[in-house]
């Protein structure tokens, strides 16, 4: 079990505190701090609907946008077990928490994973879509600790854990995914869906 250092402490108190001044914001965290996963989907969707007649590489990029970010997730539970850092109201219980408890572990954050994966994943996919991602991905950083989910550094290395899925397993996988949306496209199915068209 590891604790947190007194910095990292001291600002989630500081961000704790701003929670407490601030309860005409508790509603708004609240709600995008749980289920803001639900914008990074919808992000997600939309860059595969705008790439499915685009290029074997466009399609195949938004693609892993998808798919790098629950890899980024799985990826992280063995990060999670192996530091084994208790939430913060499990150490602070008189903190305000603005959502329901969970019994895992803080570091890293899953939510900061998936958003910097989703981030990330975008960007490579769609730039426009990215920064949209990019913006939501830092605001649901700031909420889990704003919420007393997380500490900050739980979720700024969830954010750069997630990148480094995305923007790795992409140089990686970047030719089989390609070479994979190619020969799906090949299949009567899915053909009329997704067959790409020129200049797009």
């Amino acid at each position: 079990m590891t604790a947190p250092t007194d910095a990292n402490q001291t600002l989630f108190s500081d961000v704790n505190d701003l929670a407490r001044h601030t309860p005409w914001l508790h509603g708004l965290g609240a709600g995008y701090a749980t289920y803001g996963v639900v914008l990074f989907g919808a992000l997600i969707l939309l860059a595969v609907w705008q790439a499915r007649h685009a290029s074997h590489a466009k399609l195949a990029a938004a693609l892993w946008a998808g798919i790098a970010t629950v890899l980024a997730v799985g990826v992280n539970q063995p990060f999670v077990s192996l530091v084994a850092e208790p939430r913060p109201y499990q150490t602070h219980p008189g903190m305000l928490v603005l959502v329901s408890r969970s019994t895992d572990w803080s570091f890293p954050s899953d939510h900061s994973v998936m958003a910097g994966a989703c981030a990330v994943g975008l960007l490579i996919a769609s730039r426009r879509l990215g920064a949209i991602a990019s913006v939501a991905a830092l605001l649901m950083a700031g909420a889990r600790v704003y919420v007393g989910a997380h500490y900050p550094l739980d979720v700024l290395a969830g954010l750069i854990l997630g990148a480094v899925v995305a923007g790795a397993g992409w140089l990686v996988l970047r030719r089989p995914l390609v070479l994979g949306v190619s020969r799906l496209r090949q299949l009567s199915p899915v053909r009329a869906w997704c067959e790409p068209r020129p200049g797009i």
